[in-house]
């Protein structure tokens, strides 16, 4: 198109041209121009959110979900601080993600006027890239390049600053075709010596999930894992990499990984990375596997150049997308007999997820999680999220059912989990979509329960209420025990505040009413809360706040 626009039209159509069929808001001036074109724009669901950081972890979800930039709009100064928390998630996750920011008159700026921030500047360490549009007419131009560089390579989020009277100029602009993501594929040289080294492997062990993860490399993956028998581990909440019944599969690394798998992991002799960073979260910061890692050959498969090599020395580093690699490596002739390996870890996997009674414990989430287990198919579930403590028994017992049914940022950030609950619904309004939160975590993000309702999300949240910053307090009774400092909390009635904003709610205090609970939940539609009211003693799902000071006392 070349007729006359407003740079606000332009720019929603060209949002359409490359595929853009929902966004996710916070309402501001400075585009009003943008929002005055949605106005005519049925292509696009236009979610109304209730702070931009909830917004922004919105878009970061959908962008999980779909492999495409998910798209934020909000307005300058607080609006865009606010939202900064989900830029840097969707960078440390490499998740694809458009955060567009209205911004002050092009003539106002460098003044320090209302709300002003040199956008591309803050930004510029946050985000893949940082770009602001000065002319109306170079909006196709912009939108292609951002959405290129968000879903090419490492995917990453891109920011956009909008000049307010930019948005509002009429002008004529070309708009641009859709771009699609550029695949790296493997060199065929490379398929020898990756094949070469599993042959001589005696413990291989294989790292996967992350940037262009996907159904078709899962499926690919898991069928070479299986013929080969390589254990298969997920990085750090990439959990659904691959479908955890499989029978290679061996867990996640993390925080509070099963010692067995870190063991595996410590003597492999050849370790598969595929699309993971291995970064400080999956290596226990950087000592499971060191950079260096001696005695271990690293075979490293990434989708950006610039990521090999980067941190850990590879033997191999292989610049290709992983369902590239995963087809290739599937063509390879299998071994005779797959190694034992896969089938062992595979084994004490599922010893390791499977739920004990744990003594003198009222509500045993343990146990709340099998309870699940017995309700939920994991491939039409999407358990989502945040930050705490109460993530581990879900991470630990929950099994996951293969590639979008797990919304958990590696970032550790709070407050994640009800937003992506209500992206996830809206993505995938056939599956069952399950927020995990803690007190502390639901309260930075619980007013997106409104945004919830407002467009008919059917969100599940699953609300651990402890009564304090539990992963902190775990820390502080490890470093200083019995000096408890900044870490309690005086929660609301949770139940109450969900039925406030139009939800179905009910209060869990026992084990032995959290199944019946959840069929009351699970009957219903739209947002439903089980407020779980736990001890803070059982600090983890493996040790106890008297444990720990114990050992610390004792060391």
């Amino acid at each position: 198109m070349t007729q006359i626009r407003s740079g606000g039209r332009i720019l929603v159509d060209n949002l359409v041209a490359q595929g853009c069929d929902r966004l996710f808001q916070v309402p501001g001036e400075s585009f009003l121009a943008v929002l005055d074109a949605l106005h005519d724009t049925p292509q696009i669901d236009v979610v109304t959110c209730r702070q931009e950081g909830g917004a922004a972890f919105m878009a970061c979800a959908d962008g999980v979900l779909t492999g495409r930039p998910g798209v934020c709009f909000v307005t300058r100064g607080p609006g865009a601080t606010n939202a900064s928390i989900g830029v840097h998630v969707a960078m440390q996750d490499s998740v694809p993600m458009l955060l567009f920011i209205g911004d002050v008159d092009r003539g106002m700026r460098d003044r320090e006027g209302f709300q002003e921030i040199d956008l591309v500047a803050m930004f510029a360490p946050l985000a893949k890239l940082a770009l602001r549009v000065d002319d109306a007419r170079r909006l196709p131009e912009y939108v292609a390049r951002a959405w290129s560089t968000a879903i090419s390579g490492r995917p990453g989020p891109v920011v956009v600053a909008l000049p307010e009277d930019m948005l509002r100029d009429e002008v004529a602009a070309v708009d641009r075709p859709r771009i699609g993501r550029e695949r790296p594929w493997i060199a065929g040289d490379y398929l020898e010596p990756v094949v070469n080294a599993l042959r001589r492997a005696e413990r291989p062990v294989a790292i996967v999930g992350g940037a262009g993860w996907d159904l078709a490399t899962s499926a690919a993956f898991g069928h070479f894992a299986n013929h080969w028998g390589v254990p298969v581990i997920g990085a750090f909440r990439r959990q659904d990499a691959l479908f955890n019944r499989h029978k290679a599969w061996a867990g996640n690394l993390g925080y509070g990984p099963n010692p067995k798998l870190v063991e595996r992991v410590k003597c492999a002799d050849v370790i598969l990375s595929v699309g993971a960073r291995l970064g400080e979260a999956t290596t226990d910061g950087y000592t499971l596997i060191t950079p260096d890692h001696p005695g271990q050959t690293l075979i490293h498969v990434h989708p950006d150049a610039n990521e090999l090599n980067r941190v850990y020395r590879a033997d191999l580093a292989i610049c290709a997308d992983p369902c590239a690699f995963a087809i290739e490596i599937v063509t390879a002739e299998f071994p005779e007999q797959p190694s034992p390996g896969a089938a062992e870890a595979h084994a004490e996997y599922l010893g390791w997820s499977t739920p004990q009674p744990r003594e003198g414990v009222t509500l045993d989430l343990g146990l709340c999680v099998a309870t699940m287990r017995e309700r939920l198919a994991p491939e039409e579930t999407i358990i989502c999220n945040g930050a705490g403590n109460f993530s581990g028994w879900w991470h630990r017992y929950w099994r996951y059912g293969g590639p979008g049914t797990q919304l958990a940022p590696t970032a550790g950030a709070m407050g994640y989990g009800v937003p992506a609950a209500v992206a996830g619904a809206l993505r995938c309004p056939d599956k069952t979509v399950v927020a995990v939160a803690g007190d502390g975590d639901f309260l930075m993000n619980g007013q997106e329960l409104a945004t919830a309702i407002q467009h008919g999300a059917n969100v599940l949240v699953i609300l651990v209420d402890n009564g304090g910053y539990g992963t902190i307090r775990m820390h502080q009774e490890r470093d200083y025990p019995r000096r408890v400092s900044g870490t309690a909390l005086r929660n609301p009635d949770f139940a109450a505040l969900a039925r406030a904003y139009g939800g179905w709610a009910e209060t869990v205090e026992r084990t032995a009413d959290f199944g019946p609970a959840l069929d009351r939940a699970l009957a219903q539609g739209g947002v439903r809360l089980l407020h779980l009211k736990t001890d803070i003693e059982a600090i983890t799902n493996s040790i106890t706040i008297s444990a720990l000071r114990a050992k610390a006392e004792g060391a």
